[in-house]
């Protein structure tokens, strides 16, 4: 990475000016030697709101085992409370029309939450795919990297080899006075 231009035009395929904003980014953190990885969950909470919090908590209230048998329980005791225990004067007879109007308003107000919800999963899910990218990138610039440091190195001491072999191809024509058959 010490020719920039050179290095991005030979591994994006691409001019400098042509990159995004996370190429860039993750350019310059590999340039500076700095991690681009972060704790996700972290990142994501930080900028939530109070409204989005509060919707992933009635979402992953709603959507548990303990909700559904608590309200399964709830439902039974409201039927036989208005069936058995209060068969004279119940506050909602048989057909539990207000039962079927709190249930109703229930569904109304949970259906957009548990939407919210999922849009922000969603939302997490795009991010945290972005983070992934930032991180691979970044990783494969230094495994790149690390191969032309690689590359460097071996052709470096291949010419230092080829300049041992010419020298002692040399001695051994001053001692024997022939040239040596290799």
């Amino acid at each position: 990475m010490y020719n920039l231009p050179n290095f991005v035009h030979q591994h994006f395929d691409k001019t400098a000016d042509e990159l995004g904003d996370i190429e860039k980014r993750v350019l310059k953190k590999a340039h500076e030697r700095k991690i681009v990885s972060t704790d996700i969950n972290a990142a994501f909470s930080a900028k939530a709101s109070v409204g989005e919090r509060l919707a992933d908590s009635i979402a992953r209230v709603g959507g548990s085992w303990s909700f559904i048998l608590a309200f399964l329980a709830f439902l039974v005791v409201w039927c036989v409370i208005n069936t058995i225990v209060l068969a004279t004067r119940a506050f909602d007879p048989y057909p539990f029309i207000f039962l079927n109007l709190v249930l109703s308003m229930l569904a109304a107000i949970q259906a957009p939450i548990i939407m919210m919800s999922q849009n922000r999963q969603a939302e997490r899910d795009r991010f945290e795919a972005a983070k992934d990218y930032e991180v691979n990138l970044k990783a494969e610039l230094e495994v790149l990297s690390l191969h032309q440091k690689i590359d460097l190195r071996v052709l470096t001491e291949l010419a230092a080899l080829r300049e041992e072999f010419v020298e002692l191809n040399r001695r051994i024509e001053d001692k024997s006075g022939e040239r040596p058959i290799i």
